[in-house]
């Protein structure tokens, strides 16, 4: 294990671990609606990370559903689902465990925090109505975080030395503009339908401050 990924496992670790922390387990157990949620949402990212394309190891190409995720638990049971579902992606080889830090902070907590600035700054600074909280807070957010992570995750293997950077170009961060767009419009979408049958399964979404003037 490289000091990059030994570092990038540190990290992730006491992320995943203070997330846990601050989770009210007695609650939680008795929460069967939460468990749910959180469970349904690990197991919902699982197949959706599974399609997937890429030549190289490491350089794959999947949608990440990480917007909608956030908005619909909140920050740190945000960061449970997707280790869940990173962790189940290993267990059957579809990840490398050598690089479980490094893919869950730039894969998946980066995401995270990118989109939960975006819903506190919406929040507090721009008029809430329910076209702002679609837009800003799960069309833009989804759509930097595919870039940004793809960025960081190549970043990582050219600083590594895993690839060059001609090949991580070429064929990784290269495809970026053409996952903006749909990772932005999948998640735009599915927290449109979400807020409008489904608005008690998501956290981050209440009716008196989007809807009721």
């Amino acid at each position: 294990m490289s000091t990059l990924q030994l570092i990038g496992l540190l990290l992730y670790g006491t992320i995943v671990v203070m997330s846990f922390k601050k989770v009210d387990i007695t609650q939680f157990v008795k929460d069967r609606h939460q468990q749910h949620l959180v469970f349904g949402t690990a197991a919902s990212l699982f197949v959706l990370w599974l399609l997937k394309a890429g030549i190289f190891e490491g350089l794959d190409v999947h949608f990440l559903g990480l917007t909608v995720l956030t908005l619909m638990l909140g920050f740190r049971y945000a960061v449970l689902s997707s280790f869940l579902a990173l962790i189940g992606a290993n267990l059957i080889g579809y990840g490398s465990w050598v690089n479980t830090g490094i893919n869950g902070l730039l894969g998946n907590v980066l995401p995270i925090v990118i989109t939960y600035l975006f819903y506190m700054l919406s929040f507090h600074r721009i008029p809430r109505q329910l076209f702002v909280y679609i837009f800003v807070c799960a069309f833009f957010p989804a759509a930097l975080s595919i870039a940004f992570k793809t960025l960081a995750l190549g970043g990582y293997f050219v600083v590594e030395g895993v690839y060059s950077w001609d090949t991580v170009f070429d064929n990784y961060i290269l495809l970026t503009p053409l996952l903006v767009f749909p990772e932005a419009l999948l998640n735009g979408m599915a927290i449109t339908i979400l807020v409008i049958y489904k608005p008690s399964w998501v956290y981050t979404f209440h009716d008196k401050f989007y809807l009721q003037k």
